[in-house]
């Protein structure tokens, strides 16, 4: 059977209302012979994901709020559409699991998007993973039950996109890739990567939220601001790759047009580049092995004309220490860091502290909190409730009047 003759795959969208949803229904509207919508999901923006149905028809939508879902039944009903609206932690896994979904896009900002992520992999979908929550805060899981069930995880983080991309054919997820030496994840360094290291503690939301290269949501931002996002990355490289942390290095590239680097044992070194846009990665995962249209402009390397490199400043980045020392560790230190930043990050865009103050909320609560080595779901999900706790005390201790922002 020809591609023209066969039936669109259908693909659920796990928060389809944040920047990765929007670029991944862009290339999904590019491409209406190989992909419909079975299902879209959003927390509290009922008003974009109304706006979504109309344009996409889904068979169902998800909204967490059961009132909010109520109020997007009636306006859906008000315009004879009849998709299915669902609400809650319940409805998330319902969609994750349609028979009719072939592919479930991952995109669900922070640990709510374990479950119905981990859901999807059990039910043997191709999953790409726009999230690294659930792959850091319990990787292992994923791993067993992506091999019991048949599902591939794609990943659609752009690092991690490029590291797979700069793989031999044959690729399997939590499978050490043969004849690699060295993973180089890049970064642009932030908003922050040449301010002075005194000022940080001025710097308020929206200046962490101003990323130079990206368009991401607030979260993300100040994870890319704080370089937790490629501490976290490396986490979740070590689980997609196969490999331990002292074989992944972070690099800062400004410039963010090489998204990654796999350095072989022959010496040969392998990139892949492109403009900092997330539909080429998206893309990428949506119809690998084959290769589609994505709507990225091309990249003209004359016009960059060069590309830079650099070793974070761990001073600069005291996150980066943390990440690593929760990979090493294992067990359930990866999700009690994740927990602890998630609070940390949120007490910082809601001005409770400061910027500086988001690492050692973190290094409290790995203090006080001895991972567990247990890796089952009720084991982590234990750790990252008792790490919340933790860092909301910790963040009762630091909580005073955020300082104006840096000059």
């Amino acid at each position: 059977m020809t591609r023209a003759t066969q039936q669109p795959r259908g693909v659920t969208l796990l928060g389809s209302t944040g920047s990765i949803g929007l670029s991944t229904l862009d290339v999904i509207a590019r491409h209406p012979q190989r992909y419909r919508v079975v299902a879209l999901t959003a927390n509290t923006q009922g008003e974009r994901l109304f706006e979504q149905c109309l344009q996409y028809r889904p068979e169902m939508a998800v909204l967490l709020d059961p009132a909010a879902a109520e109020e997007l039944r009636a306006k859906l009903r008000a315009v004879g559409l009849t998709t299915q609206v669902l609400s809650g932690l319940e409805g998330l896994t319902t969609v994750a699991t349609l028979p009719e979904a072939a592919i479930v896009v991952a995109a669900i900002v922070g640990a709510a998007g374990l479950l119905p992520t981990l859901a999807a992999v059990r039910a043997g979908k191709r999953v790409l993973f726009a999230n690294k929550e659930p792959l850091v805060m319990c990787g292992h899981l994923f791993i067993e039950e992506a091999r019991r069930s048949g599902a591939e995880l794609l990943p659609v983080d752009s690092e991690h996109n490029a590291i797979f991309q700069c793989m031999a054919d044959g690729f399997r997820a939590g499978r050490a890739p043969a004849a690699v030496r060295r993973i180089y994840l890049t970064c642009s360094g932030g908003p922050f990567r040449s301010t002075p290291v005194e000022a940080l503690a001025r710097v308020t939301p929206e200046q962490a939220c101003a990323h130079p290269n990206w368009v991401m949501g607030r979260k993300i931002s100040v994870d890319s601001a704080t370089l937790m996002n490629k501490g976290l990355e490396l986490i979740e490289a070590c689980w997609l790759f196969g490999v331990t942390p002292d074989r992944v290095e972070i690099v800062i590239h400004p410039q963010s047009i090489i998204h990654s680097l796999v350095e072989y044992v022959d010496g040969s070194v392998l990139a892949q580049l492109g403009n900092p846009d997330m539909r080429t990665p998206i893309a990428h995962a949506l119809a690998w092995p084959e290769r589609i249209e994505s709507g990225v402009k091309s990249l003209d390397l004359l016009e960059i004309a060069r590309l830079e490199f650099a070793p974070p400043d761990r001073r600069r980045f005291p996150c980066l220490d943390l990440a690593y020392e929760a990979a090493a560790a294992s067990g359930t230190a990866p999700a009690i860091l994740n927990a602890a930043n998630e609070v940390a990050v949120q007490a910082f865009l809601d001005r409770r502290i400061g910027f500086t103050d988001i690492p050692q909320v973190i290094a409290r609560v790995r203090a006080r909190l001895p991972a567990g080595r247990d890796v089952q779901l009720d084991a982590i999900l234990a750790d990252d409730a008792a790490a919340r706790a933790e860092a909301a005390r910790a963040i009762a201790v630091l909580e005073r009047p955020v300082q104006q922002g840096v000059r």
